[in-house]
C-alpha cells in the first residue's frame, strides 16, 4: 500500500493574514481557499513543484484527535531548493526577511536558511542541488519500495 504526505495543516491566528503572508513572501499556490462544509473554511497552499501542502482553518483541528495546537508552535517545516542563492533573491524581492544562507558543510544538502510567518512557525530552507538535475516527482515515479 502506498501512503502519501500531501496535506500539512499548519496552526495560524489569521487566516487571511496566512494565506496572503504563504502566497505572497513566499510564493506558494492558493489550491483552495472556500468554506468546505458549513462552518469550515479550508485555505490549502502548495509550494511551487511540491507534492505536499500546508491548510489553515479555524475549525479544521475539530475534526483531528489530541490537542490542538497553538499557532505559532511548530518549527523545522522544511522546503528543498536547488539553488539557495536564486531562491534567497527571490524571497528578499517578494518582502520575505529570511536569514542570509548558511553553508555548515561542502556536502549537497548543507546549506540552509530560515523564516518566520506572522505567528512565528519557523520553516528551514535546505540547498539540495541535485534536485536541479533529479526532481523528487522523477526520482519517485514509481511506487514506494520499487
Amino acid at each position: 500500500m502506498d501512503m502519501t504526505l500531501e496535506v500539512i495543516p499548519l496552526p495560524v491566528s489569521d487566516i487571511d493574514r496566512a494565506r496572503d503572508f504563504y502566497r505572497d513572501k513566499v510564493g506558494f499556490h492558493v489550491d483552495i481557499d472556500q468554506e468546505v462544509m458549513p462552518g469550515m473554511r479550508i485555505v490549502q497552499l502548495t509550494p511551487p513543484g511540491s507534492g505536499c501542502s500546508i491548510a489553515l482553518g479555524e475549525t479544521l483541528w475539530e475534526s483531528t484527535p489530541g490537542q490542538t495546537p497553538v499557532p505559532g508552535t511548530y518549527q523545522g517545516l522544511q522546503l528543498c531548493v536547488a539553488d539557495i542563492r536564486k531562491a534567497h533573491a527571490e524571497l528578499v524581492e517578494r518582502g520575505l526577511d529570511v536569514s542570509e544562507p548558511v553553508r555548515y558543510a561542502e556536502s549537497d544538502g548543507a546549506t540552509f536558511m530560515y523564516f518566520t510567518d506572522p505567528d512565528g512557525n519557523g520553516w528551514a530552507v535546505q540547498e539540495y542541488r541535485k534536485r536541479a538535475t533529479e526532481p523528487l516527482h522523477r526520482v519517485l515515479g514509481g511506487p514506494a519500495g520499487t
